[in-house]
């Protein structure tokens, strides 16, 4: 069954648990005024799965190859020890993933995995088996499709997106590197030369240059099982994420 994200949550109140039943059977809200509980609404926790997986994860395999490219044709990235290359992809190759969906502007949708309900969760909710605890959830496709939209509106040019995938490969705070003060100096000249750039293209918006960086922080909040489970597990099924990316960073 296929659902609008904004209409995913119903909403309830926790003091009158018969008004979940009500709200799912009737399709709408009460009327009554939500208290302060209604962020924990279980319809929040709705698992969903692609609506068309082999088109989209189509797009999405070409953008995380696009997205190791970019990564090794780095002249001062192929110039770090392979133990820090390695350890950057596996710490910064999400965010760089969805940086890489929002300059091709991927769009997908997603449906509810077949036998969830809202119902079902409230009723199960902790008992969920484990298989069913990986399915990435509605609240999860909300924060990256508010992340990718946040990253349209800007409308940021191909130089913009290059020097910002830069400013978050090169994460000297990545635990075991052995030049991290080297990685430090190109993380603070891939961000200089995104001030740059962003000065040249918009010279009258003072405030761009916050503005990427606010909207591209949300890069880092999507987690790694949302992208593994939603956009490659239909396609790699139960192959090591970390370690498909190892090889193709050293193929």
């Amino acid at each position: 069954m296929m659902f609008p994200l904004k209409d995913a949550c119903f909403g309830y109140r926790v003091q009158h648990p018969h008004n979940i039943l009500y709200n799912i059977l009737s399709g709408r809200e009460t009327g009554h005024k939500l208290d302060s509980t209604t962020h924990n609404c279980p319809c929040k926790q709705r698992t969903v799965c692609l609506k068309d997986p082999k088109t989209t994860c189509q797009v999405a395999c070409s953008v995380l190859i696009k997205t190791v490219h970019f990564v090794r044709s780095l002249p001062s990235f192929a110039q770090l020890p392979s133990g820090d290359r390695s350890s950057l992809l596996r710490h910064c190759w999400v965010p760089l993933f969805v940086l890489g969906l929002a300059q091709e502007k991927m769009v997908f949708e997603v449906t509810d995995v077949p036998n969830s309900s809202i119902l079902r969760q409230i009723l199960l909710g902790p008992g969920l088996t484990e298989k069913e605890a990986d399915h990435p959830t509605i609240a999860d496709v909300h924060k990256l499709k508010a992340c990718l939209h946040q990253l349209w509106n800007l409308d940021l040019s191909p130089k913009e997106y290059a020097y910002l995938k830069g400013a978050f490969l090169f994460e000297p705070a990545v635990e075991g590197l052995s030049v991290s003060s080297f990685i430090e100096g190109l993380q603070q000249e891939a961000q200089r030369a995104l001030r740059e750039v962003v000065h040249l293209l918009h010279p009258q918006d003072t405030a761009r240059l916050s503005h990427v960086f606010l909207a591209a922080s949300g890069a880092r909040t999507v987690s790694h099982s949302l992208v593994t489970e939603l956009f490659f597990k239909p396609v790699i099924s139960d192959t090591n994420m970390l370690r498909l990316l190892t090889e193709m960073l050293f193929l």
